[in-house]
């Protein structure tokens, strides 16, 4: 298509496109013959919505996600000289606005999250699900819709569930998925749940704090019954997968806590919680994966 064709159907000023569209032929994203625009090989193969190598919604995509990187990366001298994180990020103490306004970035990380683990394990046994730290329930949401068989309960912080309530509300889900405030890592929880799922749960927590939880969830979760633990997980040398090291750094910035954690610190915790059968992997959107089990 040539320029005014593509301004028409973005419905974008031309003359405000068009430098983009140069830019993109630099960067061979885009070709340019005859004053014709059309997609490199490589635009096909990874930028394409709806197909299965589409790359525009991973997680070091997202727009949030890069902002906290690039911004915070500048702060890191800072955060290391005080030993304080220059731009300290705590839940309890945001806004409902605020949080809904930062869940409105995230929300398609955690529901591309549901929809990858849904398509990388069997859910068809399961009727009841607890996804612990839900945040804005994306992870639930995209669960509940592919698998009509289970219902689920979010479960996160008084500060976040009124914003879990109204996420859910939006897409009409209230009917499959129940939302409970409660600490994870302070209080017991109740329930009795086929599979728990901790998506970026344990990231933010210290470590005691992170096994305190894992032993909380432990209750909930029924004989036999299978917890996964989705985010960033280090490999036990510390500088693999390149991502998760450069996270772990940019993440100082922000939380007290030095996560991301190794495999071996899950492997840790896990046993002491008294799970079993422990094992990593990875989900196709490049989120870590830990399963484990409760033995029966």
């Amino acid at each position: 298509m040539d320029v005014q064709n593509i301004a028409t159907t973005l419905h974008v000023k031309q003359d405000k496109l068009e430098p983009l569209l140069y830019a993109l032929v630099t960067a061979e994203l885009l070709k340019l013959e005859d004053n014709l625009f059309s997609n490199t090989r490589e635009a096909n193969q990874f930028l394409v919505p709806n197909t299965s190598s589409y790359i525009g919604n991973h997680p070091f995509l997202n727009p949030l996600v890069m902002w906290w990187d690039y911004y915070g990366s500048l702060k890191t001298a800072d955060t290391i000289r005080t030993g304080t994180p220059a731009l300290k990020y705590d839940f309890a103490s945001k806004s409902e606005e605020e949080l809904r306004q930062d869940f409105q970035h995230t929300q398609p990380i955690a529901i591309r999250a549901g929809r990858e683990l849904v398509n990388s394990f069997d859910f068809s046994s399961y009727q009841t699900l607890v996804d612990v730290g839900g945040g804005p329930g994306g992870l639930s949401i995209a669960i509940t819709e592919l698998c009509s068989n289970i219902k689920a309960t979010v479960i996160d912080i008084a500060s976040v569930t009124p914003v879990t309530r109204w996420f859910v509300e939006q897409v009409g889900a209230s009917d499959r998925i129940q939302v409970v405030t409660a600490d994870a890592v302070t209080e017991p929880l109740t329930g009795q749940y086929d599979v728990a799922v901790l998506r970026a749960l344990i990231q933010v927590l210290s470590p005691i704090d992170a096994l305190n939880s894992l032993k909380n969830v432990y209750t909930i979760i029924k004989p036999g019954g299978t917890l996964y633990i989705l985010g960033h997980i280090l490999d036990d040398s510390r500088i693999s997968p390149l991502e998760e090291v450069w996270h772990k750094l940019g993440s100082i910035n922000y939380y007290e806590v030095p996560s991301p954690y190794t495999e071996e610190e899950h492997r840790e915790w896990l046993l002491k919680a008294g799970f079993e059968n422990i094992e990593r992997s990875f989900l196709p959107n490049d989120d870590g994966l830990i399963r484990a089990q409760k033995p029966l």
